[in-house]
């Protein structure tokens, strides 16, 4: 007993002190480099790979022990419980290593973030499909290591696939965002920071999971959306190819205001204004009724809160210079008098 414990206690320790020489080796490495890619996998990887060089060296240290039967039998049933566990770990660090490279990265604060959105929607969806593929095999091995459990499988291989219809049918809902949620990552309708409207609502997408989609909507809410939502009713996307949007306003006013005026006071007040991004802008009648006309105004901005800013910032100024300079241009509801209709001709009987 105490030369087995001496070898199992110098097993584990030779395994810490090869770790922690294996890491400050890599911590001096990764200082070296300008990218903090390698310091995030570094980080990530500590905790599971110290238990692996444990495990592996346990693994070596058995054919050294003397044991009896039952001990012996309790050491494999705790290896096929823990070997498959820090496998899955292991692989399960290695995909958030890859997804936390592709954040650090790829920056979604920049201007033109379209290249690093769709990376960084891809990477979050399949690094999640796969760590719960992980999982699933991984506890499915730890239970298969038991063999009371593993000749209960078998005997239940018979009847999988009634019970796989019966489950199938029960999570429907289920299964169909998930497989919505695959389609997702590669068909890309939405990305990460894409502006929608959806359901009325204005918002940008904050998270994408498997089965449901998180909007974060301008009043700070929050919409909770299924993912198959997005394969099967339309829906806005502002940001699909480019943030860059033109952003409109409608004013009605008299039929006899000055237009060429008005397009001249517009394109001054556009010019002057910091959030137009230099594209285009436009003044058109676009529509005429016996009372009023519709003018339109078009700009363009960057992004969608910007075009919203500017929208409002023409908007006060339009009717700023109508109100203090073309008065006359506000819309008028006008009478005809009967003598007017007749061509001035008056009843005198009747006056």
């Amino acid at each position: 007993m105490i030369a087995n414990i001496a070898i199992v206690f110098g097993a584990v320790t030779l395994a810490l002190v090869l770790h922690a020489l294996f890491m400050a080796l890599g911590r001096r490495i990764a200082g070296r480099t300008p990218d903090s890619v390698d310091d995030a996998a570094l980080a990530l990887s500590a905790r599971p790979s110290r238990w692996i060089a444990v495990a592996v060296a346990l693994a070596i240290s058995r054919r050294f022990l003397i044991l009896p039967d039952w001990l012996d039998d309790l050491w494999q049933l705790a290896a096929g419980f823990i070997v498959p566990g820090l496998i899955g770990w292991l692989i399960i660090t290695v995909v958030q290593v890859y997804i936390r490279a592709i954040e650090l990265r790829y920056d979604i604060a920049v201007e033109d973030n379209l290249r690093a959105r769709r990376r960084r929607t891809r990477a979050a969806i399949l690094g999640r499909i796969v760590i719960i593929g992980v999982s699933i095999v991984t506890v499915a091995l730890m239970l298969l290591s038991i063999p009371s459990i593993r000749s209960v499988g078998i005997t239940l291989m018979a009847s999988a696939g009634l019970a796989g219809l019966a489950v199938g049918a029960a999570a429907q809902p289920a299964l169909k965002n998930l497989i919505a949620g695959v389609q997702l990552a590669f068909t890309e309708p939405i990305r990460i920071d894409d502006v929608l409207i959806i359901e009325g609502e204005w918002g940008k997408v904050e998270e994408i999971r498997l089965t449901y989609v998180v909007v974060a909507l301008w009043d700070e809410r929050r919409l909770i959306v299924p993912v198959s939502r997005f394969l099967e009713m339309p829906f806005q996307n502002w940001t699909r190819n480019t943030s860059k949007l033109l952003g409109s306003a409608f004013f009605w006013l008299d039929p006899t205001a000055d237009v060429p005026r008005l397009r001249g006071k517009f394109e001054e007040i556009v010019r002057a204004n910091p959030r137009w991004d230099g594209r285009a802008y436009v003044l058109q009648v676009t529509d005429t009724k016996p009372e009023a006309i519709e003018v339109r105004v078009l700009a363009t901005a960057k992004d969608a809160p910007t075009a919203f800013d500017l929208r409002c910032d023409i908007r006060e100024a339009m009717l700023a210079f109508i109100r203090d300079e073309m008065p006359e241009a506000l819309p008028k509801r006008r009478l005809l008098y009967a003598d007017q209709v007749s061509g001035g001709r008056r009843d005198d009987s009747r006056a």
